[in-house]
């Protein structure tokens, strides 16, 4: 008589064991490969070049299609994000630059129009 319980009760507990451990065993299996995929395919540091390409054709495009009426403060935005990327294409095809020191007005728009045209040497198509 006694045995029969001790059967039941056994695979119960064990039953009951395995429901207890399969949460932290997928946890343990998930946290592994995430380690071993992290190791296997590093994440990339900066954006690939044909990206930044890209976005630097699409914010002049916006640039010069900014309607005479609009907010200066859109404007001013369009031009500070042109300017990162610029900034950025730069570092990708190492031009030196010197858009961020130069003060606001027609210094910096000449080191843009400089910068444009040494990135345009060195192969980027910024005006596309």
């Amino acid at each position: 008589m006694y045995v029969p319980l001790l059967q039941i009760g056994g695979t119960v507990a064990v039953i009951a064991a395995l429901i207890a451990w399969t949460g932290p065993a997928v946890r343990w299996v998930r946290r592994r490969m995430e380690r071993r995929r992290a190791v296997r395919c590093p994440a990339p540091d900066r954006r690939p070049l044909q990206v930044v390409a890209a976005d630097l054709r699409r914010l002049a495009r916006s640039l010069s299609l900014v309607p005479a009426g609009a907010p200066m403060a859109r404007r001013r935005a369009l031009v500070a994000a042109y300017d990162d990327v610029l900034v950025e294409a730069a570092a990708l095809l190492e031009v030196p630059h010197e858009l961020r020191t130069g003060p606001d007005g027609p210094v910096r728009d000449a080191e843009r129009l400089r910068l444009v045209a040494q990135l345009e040497a060195a192969g980027l198509a910024v005006q596309g």
